[in-house]
């Protein structure tokens, strides 16, 4: 395996796939092309390792134990909490909660801020284009509270309309959620303006960062969100691993999520006192060996350069764009001036699944459907899409045979 230092000051994608040992599969008889993901990422040769070394080596719970596995795990465990700190540039490690992904950060939030300060008549405002995670536990919050959901409404080119974003602000605003990057459209959100603006009114921000952690420079101080989450399955790392941040005095003021070992200091039956942060919200035993493992691939990222990626995927979706644009009855659904590396699509007389499978057939890993945001495939009339998104790995040879798979399917489907 090529290691990651040698790719530090140029940016060779041949020597990075030579590190993704999955990209070496076939699929159907074809070498793999793997356009999915923005569902998830493939994952580094050394998050692999650092795996099955914690497995090998180092296995024990943490936290409660004084023998060496234990203060290995523990050690391990906590050197992840770290590099997520610096990596999203929180201020405080305690502000890094574990979660087991993006869901549950917004999860934890609604049940526990939410129903904390969320009274009857208060607003609660979200988008069009909001992933399904951003928006139930809202609805369910707003249910039970007898508050208001607001939506803000988008162009047709898959943009906030931020005129009226601003008009629905009031005094009655106390939340506004948000998604950073659509996992839908690819659309880069001003969350900073979002941010001061609703702060005026003053309301908490919560950012959805599923989307944007892996293809943007993440500073939530400069941000000024007040709570902020992301996966680490779409950053090169394991399932079921995530972070939430939160502004210190919020996650303070907030009641505990769940109960049981770890998060308390102590129990008796009459009364229960709880951990100091970040421990108040991780209770039970944790996903060490992913979260361990974590760490590998954020420092994968940011070894690489997150400029140098980003470069290199806005190569790749120009490329792409354009060359989709030729395929006659195609049409792109999202294009905002700023996009990340992502291209949904439709065609003129088929359904997105029947793309999905003849590219199948061709080892080429697209996801079709409504992508967990079936609000916004209603406000384009539509039943769902093809989407095409590209990560660091991927060359515009594979664009090239993605355009010839989907030229094919057009001709058998006519």
């Amino acid at each position: 395996m090529t290691e990651i230092a040698t790719i530090q000051n140029s940016f060779d994608v041949y020597a990075i796939r030579e590190q993704f040992p999955i990209l070496n599969r076939e699929v159907k008889g074809k070498r793999l092309v793997y356009f999915d993901n923005a569902a998830t990422s493939q994952k580094p040769q050394i998050v692999i390792d650092a795996l099955s070394n914690y497995y090998s080596n180092h296995n024990a719970n943490i936290h409660r134990g004084i023998h060496t596995l234990a203060e290995e795990a523990t050690a391990a465990f906590e050197k992840t909490r770290d590099t997520a700190q610096q990596f999203i540039h929180a201020a405080t490690r305690e502000q890094i909660i574990f979660t087991r992904g993006t869901t549950e950060g917004i999860n934890l939030v609604a049940y526990t801020w939410g129903r904390q300060n969320i009274k009857a008549g208060d607003e609660i405002m979200i988008s069009t284009m909001e992933h399904h995670s951003n928006i139930v536990p809202w609805q369910v919050l707003c249910e039970e509270k007898n508050a208001i959901l607001k939506i803000i409404p988008i162009s047709d080119d898959g943009e906030l309309l931020m005129d009226d974003f601003e008009r629905l602000l009031s005094p009655k605003t106390k939340l506004v959620s948000i998604v950073h990057v659509s996992n839908s459209l690819g659309t880069v959100n001003p969350v900073e303006r979002i941010i001061d603006a609703a702060h005026k009114v003053g309301a908490v921000v919560m950012v959805d960062g599923a989307q944007s952690t892996v293809h943007l420079d993440i500073d939530v101080q400069k941000m000024d969100c007040d709570f902020f989450a992301f996966s680490a399955h779409k950053l090169y790392g394991p399932t079921g691993v995530g972070v939430l941040y939160g502004k210190k005095d919020l996650l303070e003021s907030m009641p505990v999520f769940q109960g049981g070992g770890e998060m308390i200091k102590e129990v008796t039956f009459e009364k229960t006192t709880f951990n100091d942060l970040p421990y108040k919200f991780e209770a039970g035993t944790p996903n060490i060996a992913d979260t361990v493992a974590f760490k590998s691939a954020l420092d994968f990222v940011s070894r690489t350069g997150k400029s140098k990626i980003r470069a290199h995927e806005n190569e790749l979706l120009q490329y792409a764009t354009s060359q989709l644009e030729q395929i006659p009855g195609l049409k792109i659904i999202g294009k905002a001036k700023e996009k990340t590396s992502l291209v949904s699509f439709i065609i003129d007389k088929t359904h997105p699944q029947d793309i999905g499978i003849l590219l199948d057939n061709r080892g080429i890993a697209v996801r079709t459907g409504h992508h967990c945001t079936q609000p916004l495939m209603n406000r384009f009339g539509i039943p769902g899409t093809v989407r095409a998104s590209f990560s660091l790995y991927n060359t515009k040879e594979e664009i090239d045979e993605l355009i010839i798979g989907l030229q094919k399917a057009v001709k058998m489907l006519a």
